[in-house]
């Protein structure tokens, strides 16, 4: 599903690769051997791709430690495969070498989530957790992202969520400020040449499907996460050549995703909470009526929002938040307030005392501008989640969800304000015939899904399951969206996966629990 990043943990035959582990350590921003082009598919007519080395990206504002050795470059590829004749854009690469001293020949490549996350900034999590371990890592940045050309960055949209902190969620003003910047920044992306239509999910698959080929390898596995997912599926039914084995972190399946989809892992997430604190004897009795003290204060927030003056946990002069149901839903799908904490969080909250909220709610008002590709975002949103169901279907799926929570929240999808209205001005035609398709393929696939994750739904995993017959399905207790960084049992599955696709160890999910939350005096 849309987010901006992660923040909440905070095989050949590839003779391409095998040349460069040959070659031995190279220096920061040495990049592999152009490969030549290759002769893809995507959307239409076959257009050439090629593999062009280069630096790797300077990072900001730290140092990427892996980037020191990484091979890097760009790919180059149509902007849209349907007009080869027309202009081509260039994709970043980093492939980040195993550390192990004599790796396995199919490296591993990782799709991020989003859509527009920024994924070299997601390469820290990504080594922490063993995925250039025992094979080489390979990140490539979906088109539009921070470091390709072109880039689809909104700064006017990250100025805006800067001071949305301190407006209504769902008032009218506040959705005009909205379009305006949606506007301004598509404005600004089509005069400068950018065909919008173009960044969508299947241009997304073709090009890792030409990643493959320009860089010479035969086989090599997929792990995507959260929109990642989305894609991974995508690119398994379009591009099933040459994929070993692929990992499903967080799914949002293809077929499903839409808006009305959001308000089902929202319910979902939240009930798997509301059962582990009712499982600890000690949540149980100190937060009896947790669930009914949120819905009131969803309903109380709705009809009379709160307006105060925060210092943002990470420092500052105190910001003006509005603290509204909406915001407050929004806050606990997020994952603002760490799990733990939650049941507390609502308690204080239904108390009087909105701190925690608060804080969380200012924290929004430190946007890093220009990071994110926004331009992709609304694209991928416009085309293929929004235009198959209407408001009304929003409104509808909310009100199954939550019926104890007032009708202004419900219309709204969860972090997905105002979508109906955006995608009016974005204007890319509906895609959502070509994405609903499921894959059907015997390739073994590893779904891992956390039971606290309230924007893609564990149980989405069984769903997306029954038409890829070799598939294992995990669920982690108590983890939320993205769930590999977060868990070394999810960790120590994906390596088992990754090294016995069709036989992984589960074995250590079965101690699993969730963590103790916070027990607050009375």
């Amino acid at each position: 599903m849309a987010e901006h990043s992660h923040r909440d943990v905070m095989a050949v035959a590839g003779a391409g690769l095998a040349l460069l582990a040959a070659l031995g350590p190279t220096p920061a921003g040495a990049a592999p051997r152009d490969a030549g082009a290759g002769t893809v598919t995507g959307s239409g007519t076959a257009a050439a791709a090629r593999f062009v080395p280069g630096p790797c990206p300077e990072t900001t504002p730290e140092p990427i430690e892996a980037l020191a050795t990484a091979r890097c470059g760009f790919l180059e590829v149509p902007e849209n495969r349907a007009r080869p004749d027309g202009r081509t854009i260039r994709l970043a690469v980093a492939v980040i070498p195993a550390t192990a001293a004599k790796p396995a020949r199919d490296p591993v490549v990782f799709m991020a989530g989003g859509p527009g996350g920024e994924v070299f900034d997601d390469i820290p999590f990504l080594v922490s957790s063993g995925l250039n371990r025992d094979r080489d890592l390979i990140v490539m940045a979906q088109r539009g992202n921070l470091y390709d050309e072109p880039n689809l960055a909104c700064p006017e949209l990250d100025r805006f969520d800067t001071t949305s902190v301190g407006l209504p969620s769902y008032a009218p003003r506040t959705q005009r400020l909205m379009l305006d910047a949606v506007k301004r920044c598509r404005d600004r992306l089509t005069a400068g040449g950018t065909d919008l239509s173009a960044y969508n999910t299947t241009e997304n698959a073709a090009d890792f499907a030409d990643l493959r080929t320009t860089l010479g390898i035969g086989q090599w596995n997929v792990y995507g996460h959260s929109y990642g997912s989305n894609l991974a599926l995508t690119y398994l039914r379009l591009h099933p050549q040459g994929i070993r084995a692929v990992a499903f972190d967080s799914i949002a399946p293809a077929q499903y995703v839409s808006l009305p989809f959001a308000w089902a892992g929202a319910r979902e997430g939240l009930e798997n909470l509301y059962r582990a604190c009712a499982a600890q004897p000690r949540c149980k009795s100190r937060y009896p009526d947790i669930e009914r003290t949120l819905n009131e204060q969803v309903r109380e927030l709705d009809a009379r929002p709160l307006t105060l003056n925060v210092r943002p946990p990470q420092g500052g002069d105190p910001v003006k938040v509005v603290l509204d149901g909406g915001a407050l839903v929004n806050l606990l799908v997020a994952k603002a307030i760490p799990f733990a904490e939650v049941p507390a969080a609502i308690d204080e909250l239904g108390r009087g005392n909105p701190e925690r909220f608060a804080r969380a709610r200012a924290a929004g008002s430190a946007q890093v501008v220009g990071q994110t590709a926004r331009g992709l975002t609304h694209s991928v949103v416009c085309a293929e989640w929004v235009p198959d169901h209407s408001a009304s279907d929003v409104l509808k799926a909310g009100r199954e969800a939550f019926p104890a929570w007032p009708d202004p929240v419900l219309a709204q999808a969860p972090q997905l304000a105002f979508q109906e209205q955006v995608c009016r001005v974005w204007h890319v035609p509906d895609r959502t015939a070509a994405m609903r398709a499921a894959p059907v393929s015997s390739v073994p696939t590893l779904f891992v899904n956390g039971t606290g994750d309230m924007k893609t739904g564990a149980s989405w995993a069984q769903k997306t399951a029954r038409t890829l017959p070799r598939s294992t399905t995990v669920r982690i207790p108590g983890i939320g969206h993205w769930v590999v960084p977060q868990s070394p049992c999810a960790q120590r599955v994906l390596a088992s996966f990754l090294a016995r696709p069709a036989a992984p160890d589960t074995t250590c999910v079965a101690g699993l629990g969730w963590e103790p939350f916070t027990i607050t005096p009375k």
